[in-house]
Order: structure tokens, then sequence, then C-alpha cells
């Protein structure tokens, strides 16, 4: 019964979302096991420009180092991953997969840059983070619960996030950077287009289409911003699983 349950919630994953969790899982644990080295899978300049290693584009994004210090850190990742790739790709991105693969590429490129202005090896936090953000600039005003019985509106979380991690002591940069591509998505395919009236700079490759065609049912078309963005102002969701209650219920 336990193995048809976790077979039936991994299935139910949207097929992008179960994707990345999955290549989330695997690199790291065949760098931790040691069949893959780490250094294989880091971002470097001169190893993909100069030697062609062109694989780190991608290993870059789904590879976390493991070890007993960065366990906990990383669970947490896969648990935000899992989330909230998942009620994205199921909310405003519902039945068009497509646009929302061209989403992480988008994203991952912007970061990839980034990562090679200011020599960073590993951005599955940013990646991560990017997403988390731009979900929570679609559901700005639904209450969330964080740790210790706090909640707040869910265009807080990505910055409380970064503060947590401050605190801890892990910087909180991947954090800032993740928002800040994040937010670059969510202006030019959502704000920029509805709120000033501006052209939509964001358009996704037709050929992604053709691997992954559109399905009906829908709930928004793509560039535009679902209704439940209004409705679901007032429900109540939980950073870490669950669901929240709005402030000052029972």
């Amino acid at each position: 019964m336990a193995e048809n349950d976790i077979g039936d919630w991994f299935r139910n994953i949207p097929i992008i979302s179960r994707w990345w969790f999955t290549l989330s899982i695997m690199f790291p644990l065949l760098g931790r096991i040691g069949l893959l080295h780490p250094y294989y899978m880091v971002l470097s300049f001169q190893l993909i420009f100069y030697k062609f290693q062109i694989w780190r584009l991608f290993t870059c994004i789904v590879f976390f180092p493991l070890s007993p210090q960065t366990g906990f850190h990383y669970l947490i990742n896969l648990y935000f991953l899992y989330s909230y790739s998942t009620r994205l790709e199921t909310g405003v991105f519902d039945g068009r997969p497509a646009d929302y693969l061209f989403l992480l590429i988008f994203n991952s490129i912007a970061l990839i840059l980034l990562g090679f202005a200011m020599n960073l090896m590993f951005l599955m936090d940013a990646i991560i983070l990017s997403v988390l953000y731009i979900w929570c600039q679609l559901n700005k005003d639904q209450i969330v619960s964080f740790w210790f019985g706090t909640q707040f509106k869910a265009m807080y979380l990505p910055w409380v996030l970064a503060a947590f991690n401050m605190i801890l002591g892990q910087g909180g940069l991947m954090e800032i950077i993740g928002i800040f591509v994040g937010h670059m998505y969510f202006f030019l395919m959502f704000k920029y287009p509805q709120d000033f009236g501006g052209r939509r700079f964001l358009t996704t490759p037709a050929f992604l289409y053709n691997y992954l065609p559109n399905r009906r049912g829908g709930v928004a078309g793509f560039g535009q911003a679902p209704a439940s963005r209004r409705d679901n102002s007032n429900r109540g969701a939980n950073a870490f699983g669950g669901s929240g209650n709005r402030l000052g219920d029972d």
C-alpha cells in the first residue's frame, strides 16, 4: 500500500515539476555517493567555453553539494521546489507545460549569466527562490504561515527566507539573486504588459509547443494573471505545507 501511495503521489506531480524534482534528487545523490564528482557539475565559464563542457549549464541548476552540514538546507530546498513549482504549474500555467518550461529556461539563463559575473558555482537555491517569488507575486495577498506560527502575506515570504538565511549565517545572497530574477520574469511577463500597457517581451518558442502542447482546461491565458489571484487573497496557506488561517481567525 505504501508503495502505491508514493507512486500515486509522484505521478500526480505535474510533468515539468516532476522532472525538475526528480533531477534535483538524482544529481545530488550521485554526487554524494561518489558516482559523479561535484567538480564536474559546477558552473565554470572557463570549462564551458574553453573546454566545451556544456553539460555544466544544466548540472549547476539541479546539483547541490550534500554533506551533514547542508543536508537540512537541501531538504528545505526540495520542499519549496515541490510545493511552489507544483502550485505554479497547476495554477496560472495549468494546461501549459511549454510555457512553464520556458519560465524555467528563462530564469536559468538569467541566473547562469549572473553566475558567470559573480563567480557562482551552484544555482539550485536561486532557481527555486525565483519560482517561489513568482508564485508569491501572483498570490501576494494570500496569508502564509512560517515557522513558530508567524503569519504574513505571501508577497513577503521570499524576503523572510532571505533574512532567515542571513540570520543562520548562510549569507542570503542566493535568495536575493533568485528574487531579482523572479521579479524580472514577473515584470516582463505580467506586470509591464498588464499594468503599464507595454508590449510583451517574453514569448515561448514555438518548438516547445511541439513537444509539450497545450491542454484544455487551463485556468488562465498565458501572460495573464489568474482571476484566483484576487479570489484567493483571503485564503490561508502554509509555507511549509498544509493550510494556514487569516490573521485574527480562530
